[in-house]
């Protein structure tokens, strides 16, 4: 099969494609409640021939897809779940769920592989082995849908696994991939500062848990900056501060969240000894006490070497030297990590951005959306994939 051939199956597909991640985007669900879309990508696979459907989980799907022969067995997959955002955009697909919006382009990754499944659902005489298409459910809430995936057996006898993440501050038309270390490990903390409150007007006979906080604040940005390599990548941000009931109350405990981002385990270990002493020290010297919790979350995504290097030469052949580029790490997380735990595995960015549209705005925000142009580049760039790996021998 040429080039161009699989250019017209991508074109042929266009159509159906957009619709499918207008459908989505239109009627998102979150995390763990993807009933309709996962119905929805189960009807749709269950028209196309050769495909053999389970239902992994109860809001994910998997569609096995068997080529002429034995060979080596490659999952694809796409996360299918929206966020607890209230979506600001006004074209007509915009969300009909009120608070519930597609503000990370999961919508064009399911609509990507589900016409991946088409276009290579009818050409299974070229290629051995065997394509692993999964549909997961709950990408964006921990402990996470890849995990449960994984439990349930979707890796079971696979030999890589492969990832796209349509990317807006990459511009379309672009991909970008990377060896080693791409999105961080996204950890979280709780800190709970305890005072003895009191009138706000006598502050002398309370322990203020406020300033005190303020002080943990300020000194745990040290974290970082001094007690860090500054060659290695780390990020502490503190997101939510509670405390206070009224204006002329000191009150007795203040609560503090946040994340930490890290690539490596070694650093990832590290970051909550060190910020506990931090806070110890900042509390005893204050006479407060405190509480300290601090929750892994997925794993760092690092991409296999000899399956990225193998996968950048498949896309430079099918693409051209100036479409592809060295993908930029970024702190974001990610629970394909999940699959790369258990067998070797590469995700990559297709970008879909484009400031002429002014598509420009951030994941996760209120008026997110992906140039449209790109889910063809993510649909090509699978079904060249599939061909270059099943076709290899190894």
């Amino acid at each position: 099969m040429t080039l161009q051939d699989v250019e017209q199956l991508v074109l042929d597909v266009r159509h159906e494609l957009v619709e499918w991640r207008r459908y989505f985007h239109a009627n998102p669900e979150l995390s763990f409640q993807e009933r309709h879309t996962s119905q929805f990508v189960y009807d749709t696979l269950a028209s196309l021939p050769n495909l053999e459907l389970s239902r992994p989980t109860a809001t994910s799907v998997m569609a096995r897809l068997k080529g002429t022969g034995p060979g080596l067995v490659l999952a694809l997959r796409a996360d299918m779940d929206a966020l607890p955002i209230h979506e600001e955009n006004t074209f007509p697909f915009a969300s009909q769920q009120d608070g519930v919006m597609h503000a990370c382009g999961h919508d064009g990754h399911t609509a990507m592989l589900l016409a991946t499944a088409k276009i290579l659902s009818q050409m299974t005489a070229q290629f051995s082995g065997e394509v692993r298409f999964l549909f997961q459910h709950a990408e964006e809430l921990f402990p996470g849908g890849a995990k449960e995936m994984v439990e349930a057996g979707v890796l079971d006898g696979v030999h890589r696994v492969l990832g796209i993440h349509l990317w807006a501050p990459l511009q379309v038309g672009k991909i970008g991939i990377r060896t080693g270390a791409l999105l961080a490990a996204p950890d979280r903390f709780v800190i709970r500062i305890v005072g003895a409150g009191g009138h706000a007007a006598q502050p002398h006979l309370t322990v203020d848990s406020i300033a005190v906080a303020a002080q943990v604040v300020t000194n745990l940005q040290h974290v970082v900056a001094r007690t860090v390599d500054p060659l290695d990548a780390m990020v502490l941000s503190i997101t939510q501060i509670h405390g206070g009931t009224a204006d002329n109350i000191i009150p007795g405990s203040v609560e503090l969240r946040g994340t930490v981002r890290t690539f490596t385990s070694e650093l990832r270990a590290q970051a909550p000894l060190t910020m506990e002493r931090v806070i110890r020290g900042v509390t005893e010297a204050h006479g407060a006490t405190y509480e300290f919790s601090y929750e892994n979350g997925y794993r760092a995504v690092v991409n296999d070497e000899a399956t990225t290097e193998r996968l950048r030469k498949i896309l430079t052949e099918g693409f051209g030297a100036e479409v592809v580029e060295e993908g930029v790490p970024t702190m974001g997380g990610e629970d394909f990590s999940a699959y790369q735990d258990k067998v070797p595995g590469t995700f990559f960015f297709v970008g879909a951005g484009n400031e002429a549209k002014g598509i420009v705005y951030p994941h996760h925000h209120p008026r997110f959306t992906v140039d449209e142009a790109a889910l063809p580049i993510g649909v090509k760039s699978f079904v060249l994939a599939v061909l270059g790996f099943l076709n290899e021998c190894e």
